[in-house]
């Protein structure tokens, strides 16, 4: 690495520590700092630059494949690895967030909490989400994977998880990863069928949130529970 890339990259760290934040980085900054760790040497404030002419934003590059990213000039296999973790970086960090003893005890609070779980989820999810009397959050995992009206077990499969944990409780929170939060009729029709399913062990569903983005809806709230 020369001279002036090694001074720019420690004014840039030196600024880092100064604002303490990415609020006033310019978004190939950010990729900038980011890419340090993988590419060692050489000037990674163009290949930042490379990548949001590429992508459009930083959102559209950490979504992007690792085969999409090495197209680019000076990304590699590693820096292409890496940029691609940061959205499962960040659900990661935020799922540790919400779930330390949350309780979820508002309908805007349950759909900022399935919101976070979605994170970086390019496909459809469907998930359980168990709570106790308080409606404290003690366990939530992933039913299938798969759009909903296309698996004929899905009561089976979450009345077998409600059992194993020994739930009174239960809320569910599915995605659409490319479409609108708004149920389809295959959503409304399955959940129907969950209910009932849940009804026969005497388990009661508080809610089923579908969401989009950072957008969600509550079937609760809409009325059709």
């Amino acid at each position: 690495m020369s001279m002036s890339h090694e001074g720019h990259r420690k004014r840039m760290k030196d600024r880092f520590d100064s604002e303490g934040s990415f609020d006033n980085f310019a978004p190939h900054e950010i990729l900038e700092m980011i890419l340090y760790s993988t590419i060692p040497r050489g000037d990674t404030n163009a290949i930042g630059h490379e990548l949001i002419h590429e992508f459009g934003n930083l959102a559209h590059v950490f979504e992007a494949s690792p085969d999409e990213l090495v197209k680019v000039n000076g990304i590699g296999e590693r820096s292409a690895f890496l940029l691609s973790l940061i959205p499962h970086i960040c659900a990661a960090y935020n799922q540790s967030k919400w779930t330390r003893n949350i309780i979820l005890g508002s309908v805007d609070m349950a759909g900022q909490y399935a919101i976070n779980l979605f994170i970086g989820r390019h496909t459809e999810e469907f998930r359980i989400i168990c709570l106790d009397s308080n409606r404290r959050v003690f366990y939530q995992g992933v039913v299938a994977r798969g759009t909903i009206n296309e698996v004929p077990a899905y009561p089976r499969l979450i009345v077998e998880e409600v059992l194993k944990r020994k739930a009174q409780y239960v809320m569910f929170a599915h995605n659409h990863p490319n479409g609108s939060s708004m149920p389809s009729t295959g959503d409304k029709i399955a959940t129907q069928q969950i209910e009932s399913a849940l009804e026969a062990i005497d388990v009661r569903m508080l809610d089923h949130i579908i969401v989009a983005g950072q957008q969600y809806y509550s079937m609760a709230e809409g009325g059709l529970l």
